[in-house]
C-alpha cells in the first residue's frame, strides 16, 4: 500500500492511494483511491473523507466542491481530502465493496495482509488518523436508510474529548446536531478516529440512494465552518440555526419482525407519541392476513425512515429522536 503523492508537499497535490490487488483481469493490478491534498503554512491538519459507503453523495460532492473552491494561499495547515474513500464501492453504487463485499465501516482498524476493503481500512487507521487534528466523515442514509439532515458526536468517556467533538457538531451547523452512542461500533472508522483522540465528527445527512442541492450546501457549509473553527480556512459562514437531538436512546431504534411491503404512517421529522402506529406491513402473498403493525416505542421525533418500499425482519425501520430545542451556537 502507498500514497503516490507526498503528504508534506506545499501546495495543492493530486494522486492516489494505491492499493494491491491481484485479480483475474491484472494480475499486478491496484486499487486507485483518488486523494488532493492541500498545503500552505503552518498549522493544524483536517482529514476529511465521504463516500465510506458507496451509495452515499453528499460527503463525495461536498468535498469535490472543496477541492475546486480552496487554494494552497487560503490554507493554514493542512487538508487531506478523500471524496471516495471505498471507491470500488462508489465506482458500483454500493454500501459494501463489490470486491470482497466488506462494509468498510466495520472493517477498521484493518489488516494490511486482508482483503482490499481490510487494506483500505488499514492504510486509513496506520497512515492517515495519525497526522490528523480534526476529521470528519461524511454519511447519510443510502439507499436503504433516510434521515434527518444532522451532524453527530458520540458520547465519549473521555470528558475533554467528547466536549472538542460536540463542539465540532455545533460548529457544522446542521439543521439538528445529534448526540449518539452506536448500536455496535465494532470495526467502525469513529471508533477507531475517537480512540486515537481525534476530534472528530460525522454526518447523517438525507439518503435514499441519491441527494438535493439544499443537502450538499448542508455538507459543504458544515464544512467549512469547521475548517474555520480549526484555524485552517476562513469561510464567511456565520452559524445556522440547529436543534439539539438525542439519538442515545436504544429503545429508539425499531426494527422490522416481519416481511412485507411497508406502509408508513409518520413522516420524517413528525412528533410521535409512545405507542402510536409507526407503520403497517402487508404480507405480499396473503391477500387476508392483516398487516402488521408496528408501533412506537418512545415518544420523541422521527429522525430516520427505511426508504425501500419493502422491509424484511431485522431491516431498520425507523430511528426516533428526543427534540431537545434549539441550541445556542459554539
Amino acid at each position: 500500500m502507498s500514497l503516490t503523492v507526498p503528504l508534506d508537499r506545499p501546495g495543492k497535490q493530486f494522486g492516489h492511494i494505491r492499493i494491491p490487488h491481484s485479480a483475474d483481469d491484472s494480475a499486478w493490478g491496484h486499487v486507485m483511491i483518488p486523494i488532493c491534498i492541500i498545503a500552505g503554512g503552518d498549522g493544524p491538519t483536517a482529514l476529511i473523507t465521504g463516500g465510506n459507503h458507496g451509495d452515499e453523495y453528499e460527503g463525495p460532492l461536498a468535498i469535490r466542491q472543496i477541492i475546486q473552491d480552496i487554494s494552497p494561499e487560503a490554507v493554514t495547515g493542512r487538508l487531506i481530502l478523500i471524496p471516495s474513500l471505498n471507491h470500488p464501492a462508489v465506482q458500483a453504487a454500493r454500501r459494501t465493496s463489490p470486491i470482497d463485499g466488506v462494509n468498510l465501516n466495520r472493517a477498521f482498524p484493518g489488516d494490511t495482509g486482508g482483503t482490499v476493503t481490510r487494506k483500505i481500512a488499514a492504510f486509513y487507521n496506520d497512515h492517515l488518523i495519525p497526522e490528523a487534528d480534526l476529521i470528519a466523515d461524511i454519511h447519510s442514509g443510502g439507499k436503504t436508510l433516510d434521515f434527518l439532515p444532522m451532524a453527530v458526536s458520540h458520547i465519549l468517556d473521555d470528558a475533554e474529548q467528547d466536549a472538542r467533538c460536540a463542539r465540532a457538531a455545533r460548529t457544522f451547523s446542521a439543521p439538528y446536531t445529534a448526540r449518539l452512542r452506536e448500536i455496535d461500533d465494532t470495526g467502525m472508522l469513529d471508533g477507531a478516529v475517537e480512540r486515537a483522540g481525534k476530534t472528530f465528527v460525522t454526518t447523517e445527512i438525507g439518503g435514499g440512494g441519491t441527494t438535493t442541492p439544499d443537502l450538499i450546501k448542508i455538507a459543504y457549509d458544515g464544512l467549512r465552518r469547521c475548517l474555520a473553527a480549526a484555524g485552517i480556512c476562513a469561510a464567511d459562514l456565520p452559524p445556522a440555526p440547529s436543534r439539539a437531538l438525542d439519538l442515545s436512546d436504544p429503545g429508539g431504534f425499531h426494527f422490522a419482525t416481519h416481511a412485507g411491503m411497508l406502509r408508513p404512517h409518520v413522516a420524517l421529522g413528525e412528533a410521535v407519541a409512545r405507542h402510536q402506529i409507526l407503520a403497517e406491513i402487508y404480507p405480499l402473498d396473503d391477500l387476508e392476513a392483516a398487516p402488521k403493525i408496528l408501533r412506537a416505542q418512545k415518544a420523541g421525533l422521527l429522525a430516520a425512515r427505511h426508504v425501500p418500499g419493502l422491509i424484511k425482519p431485522g431491516d431498520c425501520a425507523f430511528v426516533i429522536g428526543t427534540d431537545g430545542g434549539p441550541i445556542d451556537p459554539p
